[in-house]
């Protein structure tokens, strides 16, 4: 297997259809046909079946190609290192979730380039559930997810911060440094929709049917337009974390939830089986 098959690969499973991909590739269809046929014989399975439009990969397709993209990833950066005569860093993918501290996050950042120079970071923004599907199909690395971890990846608690509610101003609740959950009853709340912060999420409505409670519950999936999302349902306070709230609703006033407080966890979560510059990268999160 060649890292020029690699490409010619990864450049049909783009583009969906051999012709395309030839054009791009600056290549002959049937040389391009051949090629493919080549790898597949290589593998043992078929790689593309056939559509109207053009091809879609298979299934062993799907999976070559996440492997296909890290191998091309190295042999650019390998390429690249000889030029510049620079030591060779590995790519870590890190998808990050709405709500985190940007102070933690810029000294965990800091940390790891100091403590691990052979990692080259990117970071991505994405949800707990989108983390986890990500994560299964080897499009990035590290995830920092909002729910406790399933039991197929491993996991490693961060820390956790309580949720709290951002209050408009002029309201009632505002200026409170804590806000008893019994005090939100028929108080129309903007939250998270359950595929954001789904632990936090059926904690909070667990908690509040528990207590005989009622907020006008309005969800919505939301992560920079807070303010338009909460004046689209008139709501007059929001569900989510200091860090959040301080961002992305200057002027409304953030009180603590308690009785009961409801904590929100961060964990790193990584496959069970990956590349040592990523468990070490994982290691450093601290």
């Amino acid at each position: 297997m060649e890292l020029r098959q690699l490409r010619y690969f990864t450049a049909v499973f783009s583009e969906g259809s051999i012709s395309r991909a030839a054009g791009s590739l600056l290549i002959s269809q049937p040389a391009l046909t051949r090629q493919i046929h080549v790898l597949e014989r290589e593998v043992g399975t078929a790689l593309f079946e056939r559509v109207p439009s053009g091809v879609q990969a298979t299934a062993a397709g799907r999976a070559l190609y996440e492997h296909a993209r890290q191998l091309l990833r190295l042999a650019d950066a390998t390429r690249e290192a000889a030029r510049s005569a620079a030591p060779v860093k590995e790519q870590v993918e890190i998808a990050l979730p709405p709500g985190i501290p940007q102070d933690w996050l810029l000294g965990v950042v800091r940390s790891i380039r100091r403590r691990v120079p052979d990692a080259a970071l990117s970071l991505l923004d994405a949800n707990s559930t989108e983390q986890l599907r990500m994560l299964g199909e080897g499009s990035i690395d590290i995830g920092l997810i909002h729910q406790d971890p399933p039991s197929t990846v491993h996991g490693r608690l961060l820390f956790e911060h309580p949720f709290g509610v951002a209050v408009r101003p002029g309201h009632s609740l505002s200026g409170r440094a804590r806000c008893p959950l019994r005090d939100l009853d028929d108080v129309r709340v903007l939250a998270h929709a359950r595929d954001q912060v789904p632990a936090g999420h059926d904690r909070m409505i667990t908690a509040a049917h528990d207590l005989g409670v009622a907020p006008q519950w309005r969800f919505a999936r939301f992560s920079e337009n807070a303010v338009a999302c909460a004046e689209a349902v008139d709501a007059d306070a929001v569900l989510l974390s200091r860090a959040s709230a301080e961002r992305l609703l200057p002027g409304w006033e953030w009180s603590e939830l308690v009785e009961p407080s409801v904590p929100l966890r961060t964990w790193a979560v990584r496959q069970m089986q990956t590349r040592r510059i990523v468990a070490t990268v994982m290691a450093a999160l601290v």
